[in-house]
């Protein structure tokens, strides 16, 4: 009997021969999440357990393992990017350069976001900032209800917006989650698109954003699952086009294929207290 599976699952290039039926299972169906946004739907994975499939962001990924939910990694990329020019600051304001940042106020969604994490491992391991240096404001509550945000993680008032404050000087500077339009906010890393080659080559890994899980209770029902699902998303990927000839592949699929990215995303979320222990990319996989 073929199961209908709840999913969330974004609109990327990658997913779209998946979405749309044009790579098909002879044991799965997809009932797609109407949500437009897959992050404002992470709460829903984690908390409510809503999902059978899921793409989520790696942090809450592991954030969630630490705390027990029944949720398990699938070894395959939904999207990843390097992090470097999404810290960003107000030109007008003067210059301002990483190791600046020392005791300075910098604006994120959520201390626990995936982009968060990434710049503060980049701010300590490059810039020698380390996350308890910095004052971080706030605007929303972690995904995973059980984490605790570190005591120099401050809310900001209620209705007040990141970039607002960014452009009114009281921050500093902003994680922000996209390439800002206004073209006073510019990266307070220099030549971000080269720090981050730097940082690849000598990681040899990708700074992941979201890749697939699924709900523990499908793969005990159907053991086989999540090698349907990973093979399915691969011939999407297949479809698309993907990676492009000459360029890296910002969706690894397989486990060897992500073992480095994984070692390298729980070091990040490790070192910075975020879960107690170093967690092994074996241990999370479906």
């Amino acid at each position: 009997m073929r199961a209908k599976l709840r999913t969330l699952l974004g609109d990327y290039p990658v997913t779209r021969a998946m979405k749309s039926g044009e790579i098909r299972s002879a044991e799965l169906d997809f009932e797609f999440a109407d949500v437009k946004v897959p992050n404002t739907a992470f709460k829903r994975v984690v908390r409510d357990l809503e999902f059978d499939v899921a793409e989520l962001a790696i942090v809450t990924f592991l954030l969630a393992r630490a705390h027990g939910k029944p949720v398990s990694l699938l070894p395959a990329v939904v999207t990843a990017r390097f992090q470097h020019p999404f810290l960003v600051r107000d030109a007008d304001h003067g210059p301002l350069l990483p190791g600046d940042l020392t005791g300075r106020r910098i604006g994120l969604r959520s201390y626990s976001v995936t982009t968060a994490a990434w710049v503060r491992a980049v701010l300590a391991d490059d810039y020698g900032v380390a996350p308890e240096q910095v004052k971080w404001v706030a605007f929303e509550e972690p995904h995973v209800a059980e984490y605790l945000d570190p005591r120099n993680v401050e809310y900001a008032p209620s209705g007040k917006d990141m970039i607002s404050m960014l452009l009114e000087g009281t921050l500093d500077a902003a994680i922000v989650g996209e390439r800002p339009s206004n073209p006073r906010l510019v990266p307070v890393i220099p030549e971000p698109e080269a720090a981050a080659q730097a940082w690849h080559q000598r990681t040899g890994a990708l700074q992941i954003n979201h890749m697939l899980v699924v709900n523990d209770a499908l793969t005990k029902d159907r053991p086989c699952a999540a090698e349907e699902i990973v093979r399915l998303f691969s011939e999407s990927k297949r479809a698309a086009g993907l990676p492009a000839p000459h360029s890296l592949d910002m969706n690894p699929v397989g486990r060897e294929a992500n073992r480095r990215n994984l070692e390298v995303a729980i070091d990040c979320v490790y070192r910075q207290g975020m879960i107690p222990i170093r967690l092994e990319p074996e241990d999370l996989l479906a």
